[in-house]
């Protein structure tokens, strides 16, 4: 009987032991989905709201002489086919006075990545749906203009890259002097 007693013993912890690895593969499994669906969506921007800016504002105060800030992690959206996305950005006034700076933007596609299957930047601009250009944006001294930039993949869109510009110009129109610059790249993934 004292045998048989640890041999019951030695089955329930094997059983015990398998349990609990195949409970932490779960766990396992599951945090990384988890975090893969936050971390895509995270930085895709519908509307700014005080989060968003909230988000670039720490970016603002992390470099006070920093004129523009793209809210995107290392300036990449991946985008898959078929989706929409927003993109936000930010730019503040810094200069000094009393009055205030008249400003205007463009966003443009300016490069495609070798191997696109004829894909040229004007079919890049085309994904752009809203925000790709405003004139006359008045912004107080050491004041900031948020925007989101909404794109709009279309499900035959080859699988490959595009680097847009974005370039804020000082003044009412998109041929004044420009005052900063600053990019992003829209990688396009299979949907």
């Amino acid at each position: 009987m004292f045998r048989r007693n640890r041999n019951g013993a030695l089955e329930l912890s094997i059983g015990t032991i398998v349990i609990l690895v195949i409970a932490m593969s779960m766990l396992i499994l599951g945090l990384v989905l988890v975090r893969t669906i936050f971390t895509e969506s995270i930085y895709n921007v519908k509307q700014i709201n005080d989060k968003v800016k909230s988000e670039i504002q720490k970016i603002f105060s992390d470099d006070n002489n920093k004129k523009l800030v793209v809210y995107l992690s290392e300036n990449k959206a991946e985008i898959k086919q078929g989706d929409d996305w927003g993109i936000a950005f930010s730019f503040r006034n810094l200069e000094t006075g009393t009055t205030e700076g008249m400003f205007s933007y463009n966003v443009e596609a300016v490069e495609i990545s070798r191997g696109c299957q004829g894909l040229t930047p004007a079919q890049a601009d085309s994904w752009i749906q809203l925000g790709k250009t405003r004139t006359g944006v008045q912004v107080p001294p050491g004041g900031t203009h948020y925007t989101v930039v909404n794109l709009r993949m279309p499900e035959s869109t080859p699988l490959c890259s595009a680097r847009f510009d974005i370039s804020v110009y000082k003044g009412s129109s998109l041929t004044g002097q420009i005052y900063t610059t600053d990019f992003f790249d829209v990688v396009v993934k299979p949907k």
